[in-house]
């Protein structure tokens, strides 16, 4: 294999220009599938490159990390459910900036033992020892640290979307002096280990940084865990590439900044879609906070709404001359978007216009509803984006809002207490008739009630969203009961 280590960055450069094509591909539905094998080609060009220019690999420790992580991948994306899909993004988010800080550890702890070996042993089994530069401990440091913040943060986001009962949101006038503690001493004593390469400060900076991870994101609310999501992307890139440098290894670090950089834009493009800078999201407390809080207290506060049936909803739509329709994390929840692409369907067929309206944050992650609709065969010209269909909401006739709730809050318009106020919105509300498939009229995921669903034009149809698509899909065919 002395071909592959004598071209080895030139096997790297080709895996370089293939992770470029796969960002490109995957910035579109049409070009996504391509997108995703470029990546995969790109990924087995690195890992067998890097396989074979290894100095004295350890092959069954090797091997065996591979395969088990193959079957627990290839496991967990068969059987994952697209509900659970954000969670399964964050937790791999956190194996990222774990492996980050192994490296980090493991490359400390090597660098040690080279040392107490001494320059005769060291001669006598021909090893070749360089010690560390402080261009190597700075790398060592940043990887470390972020990889370690990223972990603990992802592990957190994980929880919080998942709802398990021990990702807790904190709030509280302690937290901020907290989080500003922790991050100092952390800082400092990175700072003291790239000074001296002072073990004890290393061990405290990664301590510190592992906890201060899980404060820093603890107080974000579930409103805002979208760009959380996004932003722990972009965090697990610089943290692999911060990583690169220090293995030396060329596509680590062009794989990790492709990452970091895109995170990073995306994260920026989540916030510009809900008004809000980065720095107000992440340290600016929890969207929506007090009103989880009172919802939680049972307080929030009775008002009239109108609700109807499937029947009456299949009877106004196949009625309308334009249908939008606007999925939420309902349809997720629900499983329903093969069903609504059905509806949709049927009414094309009756001569009704039918688009989809997508919001920048709606759904759990990044993108959640494209890709619900895409997995449905949703025609790709169909789905517009807020700032294409917001224009035409007041010509609509009939807006079909299925599972979402914060993204067609009018209150983002009207409300200057709210918490989202600002915040541009899908506006359903200026629709001639809007009718809304919820279970029930608890608030959504950032906690705040919706005025859209007590408007003098709304309708509520409560159950599941499948099953409640299915029924008025039935009542436009009249094959209903």
């Amino acid at each position: 294999m002395e071909f592959i280590r004598e071209y080895a960055n030139w096997f790297y450069l080709i895996g370089a220009i293939l992770f470029i094509l796969t960002l490109r591909g995957l910035s579109g539905p049409k070009t996504a599938i391509a997108g995703n094998r470029y990546g995969m080609l790109a990924m087995a060009i690195a890992v067998l490159t890097t396989f074979f220019v290894a100095e004295n690999p350890v092959i069954w420790m090797i091997l065996g990390a591979m395969v088990l992580g193959a079957i627990v991948g290839i496991a967990r994306a068969k059987t994952v459910p697209m509900t659970q899909m954000p969670e399964t993004v964050a937790l791999m988010h956190s194996l990222v900036g774990l492996s980050a800080v192994l490296i980090a550890i493991a490359a400390i702890i090597h660098n040690n033992k080279l040392i107490e070996l001494g320059p005769d042993l060291l001669a006598a089994n021909r090893v070749t020892f360089h010690e560390m530069s402080k261009v190597h401990l700075f790398e060592l440091f940043v990887g470390c640290f972020v990889g370690a913040i990223t972990f603990t943060a992802s592990v957190f986001a994980y929880g919080k979307l998942a709802a398990k009962k021990w990702a807790k949101t904190i709030s509280g006038a302690w937290v901020k002096p907290v989080q500003a503690l922790i991050f100092i001493v952390m800082l400092a004593a990175g700072i003291h280990f790239f000074l001296t390469g002072n073990m004890t400060s290393f061990w405290a900076m990664t301590g510190l940084a592992l906890v201060f991870g899980w404060v820093w994101i603890a107080p974000v609310g579930g409103g805002d865990m979208p760009v959380v999501v996004s932003l722990l992307n972009s965090f697990s890139g610089w943290a692999a590439a911060g990583i690169g440098f220090t293995l030396e290894n060329n596509m680590l670090i062009v794989a990790g900044s492709l990452v970091g950089s895109s995170g990073a834009i995306l994260s920026y493009i989540m916030c510009k879609a809900m008004n809000r800078s980065i720095i107000n999201v992440l340290f600016g407390g929890a969207m929506g906070g007090t009103a989880t809080a009172t919802a939680g207290a049972g307080e929030q506060v009775q008002r009239n709404h109108r609700s109807g049936s499937a029947d009456d909803a299949g009877f106004l739509m196949s009625n309308a001359d334009s249908v939008v329709i606007v999925p939420g994390y309902g349809m997720a929840q629900g499983r329903a978007q093969n069903a609504v692409k059905e509806l949709a369907n049927l009414l094309k067929e009756q001569g009704v216009t039918v688009r989809f309206a997508i919001h920048p944050v709606a759904g759990r992650m990044p993108g959640h509803m494209n890709v619900l609709l895409a997995e449905a065969d949703v025609p790709y010209e169909d789905i517009l984006e807020m700032d294409e269909i917001n224009s035409d909401f007041p010509a609509t006739d009939v807006v079909l809002v299925i599972g979402a709730n914060d993204v067609v809050n009018p209150a983002a318009k009207d409300d200057p207490s709210s918490p989202i106020y600002g915040m541009p919105i899908l506006e359903a509300h200026k629709a001639r008739t809007i009718l809304v498939i919820k279970r029930s009229m608890a608030t959504g995921y950032a906690g705040l009630d919706n005025d859209l669903f007590y408007n003098d034009k709304t309708m509520m149809i409560f159950g599941d969203a499948k099953k409640v698509v299915e029924d008025m899909t039935k009542a436009i065919n009249g094959t209903g009961h």
